[in-house]
């Protein structure tokens, strides 16, 4: 059970602090929910507090393990494969996993693709969308802005 104030990731949305634990009734069946509010994009997501192991939240990284993000980042080399629905069924399948290293591997990969070849829109969609998911994290664990989380980002991938 999280609290008021909890830093919590929500995979496929990212990371957020509690603002609230609301009860709603919805359909006729009244639920509590936690209410986060996501940095990125002043974004906020009603989760249902009952299944919150099946849904895979957990906690925001520590301060240690954003470095070996950004050392992840920074260091790794990503074999991306050419088929374009392989390289998307991988990528999802990474993005919902909830694990950041998986969601900075996607990322890591995207935008190598990028540079080198250029991404479909989906792909690109699916970028923005992992960048998002990675930086929330980030300027949550780091406690740094989201600017300078990107900025760290371009610098590791771009040099």
């Amino acid at each position: 059970m999280y609290n008021v104030g909890d830093k919590i990731v929500y995979p496929m949305h990212g990371a957020g602090v509690i603002e609230s634990i609301e009860e709603k009734e919805i359909l006729g069946k009244t639920c509590s929910y936690y209410v986060m509010k996501i940095p990125i994009g002043d974004l906020k997501v009603m989760i249902p507090t009952n299944n919150i192991t099946d849904i895979g939240i957990r906690d925001v990284i520590s301060v240690s393990e954003a470095d070996s993000v950004f050392d992840f980042l920074k260091n790794g080399q990503h074999e991306i494969p050419s088929n374009w629905n392989k390289r998307y069924r991988e990528n999802m399948v990474k993005i919902k996993s909830g694990d950041i290293f998986e969601v900075a591997d996607v990322v890591r990969g995207l935008m190598q693709r990028e540079k080198e070849k250029g991404l479909s829109t989906g792909e690109r969609k699916m970028l923005s969308s992992a960048k998002q998911i990675l930086i929330s994290e980030l300027v949550l664990a780091k406690g740094i802005n989201q600017h300078d989380v990107e900025v760290k980002i371009q610098e590791y991938l771009y040099g």
